[in-house]
């Protein structure tokens, strides 16, 4: 385990899809919703434990989440903790992570991982992200995992390799031919068929100083806002230093901004499974255990009649859920707000839309 490997664990994200247990000062990244008892955060960094040693561990969030994470991570070191003021996408998030990495070391090597995936085979995972951050080390590459996809699914995005047919069955670092966001079923199924695709997991490996040229290079939009970086992060100015940075930061993701763009990409093959736990679906699908009618029931107590397909939880303990024949509906139980709608994803957004209303800001 090389003392100049780092975790990095993005954990700013404000998703409003898991509303109403998700809340603003609270999102999805905080939830707890398997049966561990344990938020996604925590999760994530319990991962990355035998990866990298705990002082190498950093979460990046926001100021107004510092709290959350500390309270599932207490143990985090106090200068493991990056708030940026202001959400503005992964590739601001990965530049700030970076320059206050090669403060400290400027022989860094950076895994950065999401704080909301669901992975399968741990070890797995740590044998390839090991893998991955030894070769990061001796290569001037920026590397994505990818996940040897089982099903034409529309929820991930894909990266197209090349080389051809199962290029990636060399189980090394492959050069990127494309990357496509989120394709419909139809066109998920060709990409599957052609053997050429891996769904991409929004997991990085790259040296710090790697990134920080090719973020250089791509986004000087960006990365010219930090100008001054060397003196004004971790000093007693770096609050002000972040505000000033944040204020003009154009929203951007580290796919647009580099990754799309660099010639140096590799995409190091995974097989361990894997899910962006992004919406109720994802988690009917890999988090519940439905009964024989396919109801995912995520609390203790419940009662369901002449119901199939439901998803049913509340965070009131011992409070017994009663549904009778509803088919295919959510019904998500909190302190403040009771919400029942078709397990739509359409219907769902339009829930959480309305609630950007001034009338229910309370509810947030």
């Amino acid at each position: 385990m090389s003392s100049h490997n780092y975790g990095i664990i993005m954990a700013g994200g404000g998703g409003t899809m898991f509303w109403p247990l998700c809340r603003r000062d609270r999102p999805q990244q905080f939830l707890t919703l398997g049966q561990s008892g344990k938020s996604f955060l925590r999760h994530s960094y319990e991962r990355m434990l035998g990866i990298v040693p705990p002082e190498n561990i950093l979460v990046v969030t926001l100021a107004r989440y510092r709290d959350a994470v500390l309270h599932d991570l207490p143990e985090l070191l106090p200068g493991n903790l990056l708030l940026e003021p202001y959400g503005r996408n992964t590739a601001p998030c990965i530049a700030f992570a970076a320059y206050s990495l090669l403060k400290r070391d400027p022989l860094a090597v950076m895994a950065i991982t999401p704080a909301d995936n669901l992975i399968d085979g741990e070890q797995a995972y740590r044998d390839t992200l090991s893998e991955a951050l030894d070769y990061a080390a001796g290569h001037d590459a920026l590397i994505t995992l990818g996940i040897v996809p089982d099903k034409p699914d529309a929820n991930f995005g894909y990266i197209q390799v090349v080389g051809g047919q199962k290029a990636w069955e060399q189980t090394r670092p492959v050069k990127v031919k494309t990357f496509t966001e989120k394709p419909d079923e139809a066109l998920a199924e060709v990409f599957l068929r052609s053997g050429e695709f891996l769904w991409n997991s929004g997991i990085f490996v790259w040296k710090a100083e790697t990134i920080r040229r090719e973020l250089e290079r791509y986004v000087p939009s960006v990365t010219n806002l930090f100008e001054g970086w060397e003196e004004a992060l971790g000093g007693p100015d770096e609050q002000r230093f972040l505000e000033k940075a944040y204020m003009n930061m154009e929203r951007i993701s580290i796919d647009y901004a580099v990754m799309e763009n660099t010639e140096i990409d590799r995409v190091f093959p995974a097989a361990f499974h894997w899910a962006d736990i992004s919406n109720w679906e994802a988690v009917y699908r890999h988090l519940a255990v439905p009964d024989a009618d396919g109801n995912a029931v995520l609390s203790p107590h419940s009662l369901l009649l002449d119901s199939r397909g439901c998803i049913l939880t509340t965070e009131k303990p011992g409070k017994l859920l009663a549904v009778s024949g509803l088919e295919d509906y959510i019904v998500i139980d909190t302190d403040d707000v009771l919400m029942i709608c078709p397990r739509n994803e359409h219907k769902i957004k339009d829930i959480t839309t309305h609630i950007g209303l001034p009338d229910y800001e309370e509810y947030r």
